[in-house]
């Protein structure tokens, strides 16, 4: 058999190996927020943002402040700030290019997730920015989301991994610090630091950049 044979490239062939989604499934796919999905993303301290360039290259990319650090503004918008950073702007890039966008939203110690997909634009609407007057230093930008589809994901991938039991929880120390890491794939030359420094240096630089 060769990989011709075993690689699934049509609807068709995947199809007729998964059959059609159950009932559920389908219908619990919104095209607006209900007031679960926006419980939900009040509760939520961090999503994850997957977004895609005009030639079609993906990245996904980690959000987090504190819960309900991304705003609901009506049934279909949504409003994450775009905080300062390293200015790589990955996502905001794509966005220029490609608006549409995926976001999966976690609140510790629930299994459950949501998932939003949506069409994104980049403002600096002031009225938007003013959506984040109560953090200690505005966006840089703002990031409206129209949302397409929302819908509740089961508990199943988070239950197996065990993503919230303490009891799996590594020793920092089984991985090298950021550092370390950084400096041996970029062969740089900086000091590396302990990972309580590296700890305290982002740390602080939340504390001065919000």
């Amino acid at each position: 058999m060769t990989s011709a044979d075993t690689k699934i490239d049509t609807q068709e062939k995947l199809r007729a190996i998964y059959g059609e989604p159950m009932g559920l499934a389908v219908d619990k796919c919104l095209s607006r927020l209900d007031p679960h999905c926006k419980h939900f993303i009040e509760l939520a301290p961090f999503a994850v943002v997957s977004s895609a360039d005009a030639n079609g290259d993906a990245d996904v990319s980690p959000r987090g402040d504190g819960p309900g650090f991304i705003k609901v503004v009506d049934d279909n918008t949504i409003v994450m700030p775009d905080r300062p950073g390293n200015n790589r702007v990955d996502t905001l890039s794509n966005i220029v290019d490609n608006p549409k966008v995926g976001m999966l939203f976690f609140v510790p110690g629930v299994n459950e997730t949501l998932r939003l997909n949506g069409t994104a634009e980049i403002s600096t609407d002031p009225a938007l920015l003013g959506l984040f007057a109560d953090t200690p230093k505005p966006p840089i930008t703002a990031i409206k989301i129209t949302v397409e589809e929302a819908f509740l994901h089961c508990a199943k991938s988070l239950m197996r991994s065990k993503l919230w039991d303490q009891n799996t929880q590594i020793d920092r120390k089984t991985l090298p610090t950021l550092g370390k890491m950084i400096k041996d794939q970029t062969a740089a030359d900086f000091d590396v630091g302990t990972q309580e420094e590296a700890d305290k240096y982002f740390t602080q630089s939340i504390a001065e950049k919000g």
